[in-house]
């Protein structure tokens, strides 16, 4: 294993796949109940990651550009096998999720969205809900544990939810904060050297991480550009450039993407790109998998079943490639980073931070659940959503209440939760149809 690849400890290469598979295919609800089943998984139950290392972890992802959950995942892979840890698992978080978008855009473009389908994703989108919920529960216990993070999560909460900040503002303010303020004592104390198995890196390796994975993700989009590849070549610089502003997620950016699609490039129209976003709300894998829904559909409508599939290919190489780039380029260096006390106290404090943007995210998603219109209220400098009261969408509400019971009934069994909740979204369309 070369440097800056050391592992924590020695896990098998068996056991890796089982793991990171098993996170794969249950990574349902967004990153905040993404980031809770990988910390069940890896923290909880294995235990292969002590709770500061996976925080800092999570920190740290949270300042790189991208899905925050894949890259979670990758980094606690590369943790515990080096860079082939991280990549396999990377790509079990996220090839799970693609191959059913794949399946779900080419049965949307063949039957379109038909009733009793939309039904059974009104009863999953109620099963998110709650499960976003319940993680992010679990996850301001693990956070939030002075009154300095508890105001941290709702300045994150009300600089985006009430004001519409710029999410890399409201992250760089945060990492501001806590670089500036003296931490309490007690965060003090878990301060520490780092591990004995945290890596020695220097500046060479990581210019050849840089170069190797930088040339592995843009070298072929400007091959396409040079053969006259023209729609793939589109395809693939925008979701590139799209990988690099995605801070904070896939809604940070959904508003800008969406413009974009329908607008300017007008691949699709403004009620695909709706059905996309429910659709890959409803897969495993980072809600950012809706680039390759777009870029599927768009290559359907251009050329068939061959630009279908070079299209999706295209956008998921563009969108995830450089995830493992920020990884493998800068992993090497949090442990060393967070020993450092006031580095230290910054990444705590957004690791606080981002528990309010988790829960302006889930607060986006339920209010897009259980009402059919959602408008931006302005006021002065407040920019909030605010829902149409009178469009509240009744099966709606009544699917998220008996989520919640399915929820409670079954402890945490994501599948049977989402499998319970699609059953109840159709027999709530049938019920409604008789009436």
């Amino acid at each position: 294993m070369s440097q800056g690849e050391h592992p924590v400890k020695t896990v098998s290469w068996r056991d890796m796949w089982r793991a990171f598979g098993k996170i794969g295919l249950m990574s349902f609800g967004g990153p905040a109940a993404q980031i809770a089943v990988m910390h069940r998984e890896l923290v909880e139950e294995r235990p292969w990651l002590d709770e500061e290392s996976f925080l800092r972890g999570l920190s740290f992802c949270m300042l790189l550009p991208g899905p925050e959950a894949m890259q979670l995942c990758t980094y606690t892979g590369w943790r515990l096998r080096g860079v082939l840890g991280g990549l396999l698992a990377g790509l079990l978080f996220v090839l799970p999720g693609a191959l059913v978008i794949a399946t779900l855009v080419w049965l949307y473009a063949a039957f379109g969205a038909l009733p009793p389908v939309q039904a059974a994703f009104l009863g999953i989108k109620a099963a998110v809900v709650v499960i976003v919920l319940q993680a992010l529960w679990k996850l301001s216990h693990k956070a939030l544990k002075h009154l300095r993070d508890w105001g941290l999560a709702g300045f994150g909460f009300m600089a985006l939810f009430a004001f519409g900040l710029p999410f890399p503002l409201v992250i760089l303010g945060a990492g501001v904060f806590g670089l500036l303020t003296p931490p309490p004592p007690s965060q003090c104390e878990t301060s520490h050297p780092p591990s004995k198995a945290a890596p020695a890196v220097n500046a060479q390796h990581s210019l050849h991480t840089v170069a190797i994975w930088g040339g592995l993700w843009l070298l072929p989009l400007g091959c396409l550009s040079l053969l006259g590849a023209d729609f793939l070549a589109s395809i693939g610089w925008f979701f590139a450039k799209l990988a690099v502003v995605t801070f904070g997620g896939a809604y940070a950016v959904l508003a800008y993407m969406s413009q974009a699609v329908v607008q300017q490039h007008q691949w699709i129209s403004a009620g695909e790109m709706i059905d996309a976003l429910g659709l890959a709300e409803t897969t495993p894998g980072p809600l950012i998998l809706v680039t390759q829904f777009v870029a599927m559909l768009a290559g359907l409508k251009q050329g068939g079943l061959a630009l279908f599939l070079a299209a999706g290919v295209t956008a998921l190489w563009a969108t995830f490639m450089p995830c493992f780039l920020w990884i493998f380029a800068a992993a090497p260096y949090v442990e060393r980073l967070a020993a450092l006390p006031r580095l230290a106290s910054a990444l705590k404090a957004i690791t606080a931070t981002v528990t309010g943007v988790i829960l302006n995210l889930m607060v986006w998603f339920t209010l897009h659940v259980l009402f059919e219109e959602v408008t931006q209220l302005q006021s002065g400098p407040l920019a909030m959503p605010w829902p149409d009261l009178t469009s509240l969408n009744i099966a709606a509400l009544g699917l998220t209440l008996a989520a919640a019971l399915a929820a409670y009934v079954l402890r945490g069994r994501l599948f049977g939760q989402l499998a319970v909740m699609a059953l109840a979204g159709l027999g709530t369309q049938s019920i409604l149809s008789i009436l």
